[in-house]
């Protein structure tokens, strides 16, 4: 996530301090957790007093909250820019793809609230990255329809299925294999790997149910 923290100094606006609040809570965060991480740390690393923070948000989990958003919004951003960027199918599967895999190798760490919460059976955090990843197989989702002729819950099946391999495949490649495999080079393996079993339904394939 590109929120870009400001060190501590002067007095700031109201709208810079929170960019400096939310990058110094990102920071906390994705080092220990949301359960781990105090208020307190979070005002010291921002440069801010406590009563400061609470003004900008009311909560630990309200701070939380917006980082969330912010995070699902810059991955929405990214693979619906990618997908309309072109009018080729094949090559839109490829972009929404990469843009999971440039998505987990941002060093900001926002992945790690989205993909890998510790407060992930919070209602509204489920309900966040439920809805997120929602949207994101509907857009993969009307690609396979488009080429396939499958029906609508057969496609959102398959879209969910893309979904969850670039994830998963990203997340291990940052782990595990990005000093050996390019960027680039794992989202193509996995695109490809993608495509080859959807281009595998025929345009003429019949709607089901």
């Amino acid at each position: 996530m590109t929120i870009t923290g400001a060190k501590p100094s002067g007095r700031l606006p109201k709208s810079e301090r929170r960019v400096q609040v939310l990058a110094a809570a990102q920071e906390v965060f994705v080092a220990v957790g949301y359960h781990a991480a105090g208020m307190d740390d979070i005002s010291d690393r921002a440069g801010v007093s406590k009563p400061v923070l609470y003004q900008h948000f009311p909560s630990k989990l309200d701070l939380y909250l917006a980082l969330l958003d912010a995070g699902i919004e810059e991955l929405h951003a990214a693979y619906t820019a990618g997908m309309r960027s072109t009018s080729d199918n094949k090559t839109r599967v490829q972009r929404a793809v990469q843009a999971y895999f440039e998505f987990v190798e941002d060093p900001q760490g926002a992945h790690r609230l989205v993909f890998e919460s510790d407060l992930i059976n919070e209602p509204a955090v489920r309900e966040r990255v439920d809805r997120a990843d929602l949207a994101v197989a509907q857009a993969i989702a009307q690609v396979i329809t488009e080429d396939t002729g499958l029906s609508a819950q057969q496609a959102l099946l398959l879209g969910s299925g893309m979904l969850g391999m670039s994830q998963v495949a990203a997340r291990r490649w940052l782990r595990h294999a990005r000093t050996e495999i390019s960027r680039a080079e794992a989202a193509e393996l996995i695109a490809s790997l993608g495509w080859r079993g959807i281009s595998g339904f025929p345009l003429s394939h019949p709607p089901e149910g």
